[in-house]
C-alpha cells in the first residue's frame, strides 16, 4: 500500500521528560506526566499555519521555523510523502528552558503526528528516534518522550540511536521543584569540560547502573544511585539557586538531580514524605514551585481529536 496523507484532524500528546537522573548523562530518561497536545490537519493551501497556546506562547514562531514544524517535515521526508499545506495547532503545559524536555516533546511529538497524518508509512519508532536524534544529538529526552517510563539510550556507530524502555518500581514518584528562571541548554552545555577525571568517570559509571537497579528494583538506594560527579557541578554557575537546592536536598538525604540541563531540581523517591521535606527546604531558599508529577507510563500517542 502506497504511502497517502489522511484527511481530517489527527492529535497527539506527548510527555515532559527528565534526564541524566544524576548520573546518566545523555543516557537515561524518565517521562513525566505532564503533555503538550499537538492537533494538525493537511490542506490543499500550500504552507503552514500554526498557532500556539500556554507555554511559550508569546515567543515561539509561526511558521516553518516552528520546532515542531520542522520535526514533522522531516519526518515527512522520510515517509516519502508530504501534504500540499497543514494546519498545527498546539497547546503546550511543559515549562520551557528549566530542562524538562520541552525541544524533545516538540521533536519527537512532531514526527508522531505527521507519522498519524499519513497512511501505510513505513516509519517505526527506532526509525523515529534516529531522526530525532539528528535533530538534537543526543537521545535521552528523546527516548523518554518516544517510549515513556524509564529509558536507556545511546548512540551506535553505524546504527544511530536506540533505546530500551524499562518499567520504574511502583513506590517511585517524581517531586519537581520548578524556578521562574529559564537556562537554554545551549549555554549549559557549553560550560562542560571537554575532559574529565578518570576516577568521576569511574563513579558516574557506578552509579548509573546502580541507578538502573534502584529506579526498577530497590528504591532505597536511590539516594546513592542518583549521585554524580560529571555535569552538574561543573554547570553550578549556569544555574547556581538549582546547586544550592540539589545540595540541601542531598545533605537531608532525598535523592536530588538536576533535572537534564536544569534549572529545575528532580527528586526520585519512594518516601511519601519527601514532598513535603521538599518543599520544606525549597521555601526557605525562595523562589521554587514545588509539587509531585507522575511518572507517565506512555510515550508520544495519538489520541482522539476532542470536538
Amino acid at each position: 500500500m502506497a504511502a497517502v496523507v489522511r484527511s481530517g484532524p489527527v492529535r497527539v500528546l506527548v510527555p515532559a521528560s527528565s534526564a541524566n537522573l544524576g548520573p546518566g548523562f545523555d543516557s537515561l530518561g524518565l517521562a513525566l506526566a505532564v503533555y503538550d497536545e499537538l492537533i494538525a490537519m493537511a490542506t490543499d493551501d500550500e504552507g503552514v499555519l500554526v498557532e500556539v497556546a500556554g507555554e511559550g506562547a508569546k515567543n515561539l514562531p509561526r511558521d516553518e521555523r516552528h520546532l515542531v514544524v520542522q520535526a514533522m517535515n522531516l519526518a515527512f521526508e522520510h515517509m516519502g510523502v508530504r501534504p500540499t499545506g497543514f494546519v498545527l495547532r498546539c497547546r503546550n503545559a511543559i515549562p520551557q528552558g528549566r530542562g524538562l524536555g520541552s525541544s524533545a516533546a516538540a521533536i519527537v511529538g512532531g514526527m508522531v503526528l505527521a507519522r498519524a497524518m499519513v497512511e501505510g508509512a513505513d516509519f517505526s519508532d527506532a526509525d523515529l528516534l534516529r531522526a530525532a536524534t539528528a535533530m538534537e544529538s543526543h537521545p535521552d529526552n528523546l527516548a523518554a518522550a518516544l517510549h515513556g517510563g524509564f529509558t536507556v539510550a545511546w548512540v551506535g556507530d553505524e546504527e544511530g540511536a536506540g533505546a530500551v524502555r524499562l518499567a520504574p518500581h511502583p513506590d517511585v514518584q517524581a517531586v519537581l521543584a520548578l524556578p521562574e528562571n529559564e537556562v537554554p541548554t545551549t549555554k549549559a552545555r557549553a560550560a562542560l569540560p571537554d575532559a574529565v577525571a578518570y576516577a568521576d568517570a569511574s563513579f558516574n559509571l557506578a552509579r548509573s547502573a546502580l541507578l538502573v537497579h534502584a529506579l526498577t528494583n530497590d528504591p532505597t538506594l536511590l539516594w546513592e544511585a542518583t549521585s554524580d560527579r560529571l555535569h552538574q557541578r561543573a554547570r553550578a554557575d549556569v544555574y547556581p539557586d538549582a546547586v544550592t537546592l540539589t545540595d540541601a536536598l542531598r545533605e537531608a538525604r532525598i535523592p536530588a538531580a538536576i533535572s537534564g540541563a536544569g534549572p529545575a531540581v528532580l527528586v526520585l523517591t519512594a518516601d511519601p514524605g519527601d514532598l513535603d521535606r521538599v518543599a520544606g527546604i525549597a521555601e526557605r531558599l525562595d523562589s521554587w514551585t514545588v509539587r509531585a508529577i507522575p511518572i507517565s507510563a506512555h510515550g508520544a500517542l495519538e489520541r482522539p481529536v476532542e470536538v
